[in-house]
Formats: structure tokens, sequence, C-alpha cells
């Protein structure tokens, strides 16, 4: 009797298992050789593959003209290939086809291009400064306490955008004892160790004051710092995508940013718009993403739920970003963001 119950349970053997697994996989590859049809079906997911494929090759390409359909594929760009790629793949093989699945790779090759190398982590150790920012949401239920969770990173620098005027008081009081100084232009403020001198507001063309610039005196010499908020973006059914007040803002920061006279700048913000977003070049043309040049991944910040896009930013300018990451969750919709650099 234990003889026989040890020869039944002996099924469960990790080579057995493993012989059993490959009699499976010699069946399946025997039923795809006898396929006659393998090369002719799914001819319409392998077209599905090469529009992805195109979709990125030629974002640039794609016409503003209609709903701003170039800057809405620009702002979910990734998602082209972490989203479709695995759908396509799984209908490839599940119409078992050959062609199909081998199409599949030009638009897998040409998002590891583009985006592979945020996969990787670029940061180093150093930095001369840390920075952070923080849209907090005007809606923000717990202001101090946000305050409190984006000053406990360290950070030497802090931005925070969407400030009711009803708050500023709260987040003051909540952030004087980690910052010495600060200050408040509209609905942006910068908080800091070091003083601020020549403090303004940025004339981005909205109306009120949404950005600012102030220069940061660090012991390494001083940074000239922009605070801004972008106005925001929406998808609408009968407008597409409504991002022209947000354009026309964007240009208006980089002709700012571009007449700069101290060399070393760093940007802090909600850009409401990606790296990739053509609508942002005015910006993104003369300054690095701390993310892309030393981050971990994607850096998605927004929306803080489950983070599909970073349109949170810090960018610089005469400065070497060394490391850029994002913060813990706080009771805003944005994640908050930060980088240290190195002046």
């Amino acid at each position: 009797m234990v003889q026989a119950y040890e020869t039944e349970t002996g099924s469960g053997d990790p080579g057995d298992r493993l012989t059993r697994s490959r009699s499976r996989a010699r069946h399946l590859l025997d039923g795809w050789r006898g396929d006659h049809d393998i090369w002719r079906r799914g001819l319409l997911i392998a077209a599905s593959a090469v529009f992805i494929a195109l979709l990125m090759i030629f974002h640039a390409q794609v016409p503003n003209r209609i709903g701003n359909m170039g800057s809405l594929n620009e702002t979910f760009l990734p998602w082209l290939g972490l989203l479709f790629i695995p759908l396509l793949l799984v209908a490839a093989l599940w119409r078992r086809s050959a062609t199909a699945l081998i199409v599949l790779l030009l638009p897998t090759i040409v998002w590891f291009n583009l985006f592979g190398g945020l996969l990787t982590d670029k940061s180093t150790g150093g930095g001369d400064l840390m920075v952070a920012t923080h849209n907090v949401n005007a809606q923000n239920p717990d202001p101090s306490g946000t305050a409190k969770e984006v000053a406990a990173s360290g950070a030497d620098v802090l931005a925070l955008q969407e400030l009711p005027q009803g708050q500023v008081a709260t987040y003051r009081k909540a952030l004087a004892e980690t910052y010495k100084y600060h200050v408040v232009q509209g609905t942006v403020g910068l908080w800091s160790k070091y003083p601020l001198v020549d403090n303004s507001p940025v004339e981005i063309r909205v109306g009120w004051t949404r950005a600012m610039r102030s220069t940061v005196q660090t012991p390494k010499g001083e940074v000239a710092v922009y605070v801004a908020h972008m106005p925001s973006v929406r998808v609408k059914m009968h407008a597409g995508f409504t991002a022209n007040q947000r354009d026309n803002s964007a240009d208006a920061l980089g002709e700012a940013i571009a007449k700069e006279r101290i060399g070393k700048i760093v940007l802090l913000g909600d850009l409401n718009g990606t790296m990739n977003d053509r609508a942002l070049n005015a910006v993104t043309s003369q300054m690095r993403s701390t993310q892309g040049a030393a981050g971990d991944g994607f850096g998605f910040s927004w929306p803080a739920s489950f983070p599909l896009a970073r349109i949170d930013q810090i960018m610089v300018k005469g400065v070497e970003p060394v490391s850029s990451w994002t913060l813990p969750r706080t009771d805003s919709d944005h994640l908050p963001i930060a980088a240290r650099v190195e002046l």
C-alpha cells in the first residue's frame, strides 16, 4: 500500500512536470506546423501592429489641426506599446497567426527604441541641491499634512502649485519649521532653505498669476528657479483635446526662460503635458528632463490613484541632474516628484 501511494504521488516530481510541459509544447508546435492557414490568418492583427508602429515612429507628423490629436497621442505615447502590444500578442496567439507574431516585432522594436532607456536606473550618487515640486490640489482635504509630507522628503527647494488663497497661511505655517525662506505669487509658491531674491511673477497669458521666478542663493552659487502651473487640458467628444490655452502659456514660459540672465536654471511645476508633447517645445527644446536624464522608470505622476502620464516636470538648464524620482502619494490628485542636481 505504501509503495502504491508513493508511485501515485511520484507524478508530482519536477522532472515529470517538465517532461509533460515539453510534451504539450511539442504538441502545440506540431499543430501549428500542420496548419496551412497559419500565414493567412491574423492579417487584421498584423495591420494593427503596423499602424501602432507608425503612430509611434511618426508621432510628430500626426496633425494638431483637428482636436489637437497629435498632442493627445504624444501625451500617452508610451501606452501605445504598453497597452496594445500585449493585447495584439494575445490576439495573434489566439488566432494562431505566424504573420501577426512576426509583424509584432516591428512595434516592439520601435517602442524599446523610444522608451527602453527609461526602464533602467540612470541615477548616480551625490548632488548639490535637492528640489521637489507638487500640485497640491485646491480641494486638498489636508493641506497641512500634505505640506509636511512633502517637506519630509528633505528637499532644499520646494515648489507648490494650485494654492488656494484661503489656504496659503496653512501651507506657510506647516512649512515654516523646515524652510526659512518662501515666496508666493498668485497660486504658485516656492519654499527654500536658502535665501530667495529677485522674486517676480512670470506672465504666461492666462489672466492671473500661475508662474513665478526666483533666484535661489545656494552655497554653490545662484540658481534661477521657475515655478509654473500651465492651464489645464480636457478631452471633449465635440472638441477633441482642448489645449490651446496651455500651448500659448508654454510659448510664453519658453520665451521667459530663453531671456534668463543666470546660466543655471531649474523649472518646477505642473505643465499639464509630457516631454513628448510638441506643444511644449518652447520649453523642452532648451531644457532637460531630470527623469529622462537621471530617473528610474517613467515617473508617471498623474492621476495619483493610477498614474498614466508624467505631466509634473522638473527640468534643468546649465546644471547636471544626478537622480529623479516620484515621492509617496499625498491627499492630492498628483504625485509629488523630486530630483537631485549637480551645480
